[in-house]
């Protein structure tokens, strides 16, 4: 699904990511792990262009997305992304949040298909009977589109078990409830891969189980996840891969067993040794 070739990313004179070469496959769960300052999260950033990456390519179903000359909102579309301290617009409810990115992009790509349809009706007046162009076929309305999303964000809502929470705002819901509803946000958008940067690491211990619960369910579905995240645990137990990076670049990656069973760069051996 994903490639990533020879990646970098420098603000001035420091080199973030320094040549990162990976593969993501389709319902892969990647966990990312590494130390303070190693680029872990700037590697995710660069994945979906939020960091304009310096030099190399990120190939997304054959398309460079890092190229400058793509646009990256259409494959944006397909690219979810959870993030540390969750995100939501505090002036919109818990469904307004939900609702908006789905219902933004759908009532636009209804405009562009009217005004496609306005363009060859006019061009149409100029061409011969056999070239006449046919129009987009219309199946759907504004209100159509905001009824749908709506059932949708109420579908995921009961999912987690916050549908009660669906007109009130953010401010009042617990870490842990505003992280859940995060993730469903970026479910609402269908998309192929998510990416979580550190989720729970802004959450009281107490609320870290219930949205790990969420994303073993969400990944138990064949959801693509790339996950920069703390948890060792969670890595055991759920990912199929595990990744290390240090100073910028990968040092290992290997399946969990594996990867903690038995490390082979000094490096991570250290790491582990410190955090297991």
């Amino acid at each position: 699904m994903i490639d990533v070739i020879n990646l970098e990313k420098h603000f001035g004179d420091n080199k973030v990511l320094n040549g990162i070469n990976v593969t993501i496959e389709k319902g892969d769960i990647m966990v990312v792990i590494g130390p303070s300052g190693s680029g872990k999260s700037t590697f995710l950033r660069c994945l979906n262009c939020m960091e304009d990456p310096t030099g190399g390519q990120i190939i997304f179903h054959g398309v460079d997305i890092a190229d400058m000359k793509v646009d990256i909102n259409v494959h944006r579309r397909n690219m979810g992304m959870v993030f540390q301290h969750f995100n939501l617009f505090n002036n919109k409810t818990v469904i307004q949040n939900i609702m908006l990115a789905p219902v933004y992009l759908q009532c636009k790509d209804l405009k562009k298909a009217k005004r496609h349809n306005r363009l060859i009706k006019i061009t149409n007046l100029f061409r011969g009977k056999d070239k006449k162009k046919a129009p987009i076929e219309i199946t759907t309305t504004k209100a159509e589109i905001v009824k749908n999303c709506r059932a949708k964000a109420e579908e995921l809502l009961e999912r987690i078990g916050l549908l009660d929470k669906a007109d009130v705002y953010p401010s009042t819901l617990s870490g842990g409830q505003k992280q859940r509803v995060a993730i469903v946000r970026s479910l609402a958008m269908n998309p192929e891969v998510i990416l979580f940067d550190e989720p729970t690491s802004a959450l009281d211990p107490e609320m870290v189980g219930e949205v790990l619960d969420l994303m073993k369910a969400v990944a138990n579905e064949g959801m693509t996840m790339i996950i920069v995240t703390h948890e060792m645990g969670f890595a055991r137990e759920v990912a199929n891969k595990v990744l290390f990076i240090d100073g910028g670049q990968i040092l290992e990656c290997a399946p969990p067993e594996e990867f903690f069973g038995n490390p082979k760069n000094p490096r991570l051996k250290e790491f582990l040794s410190k955090v297991l």
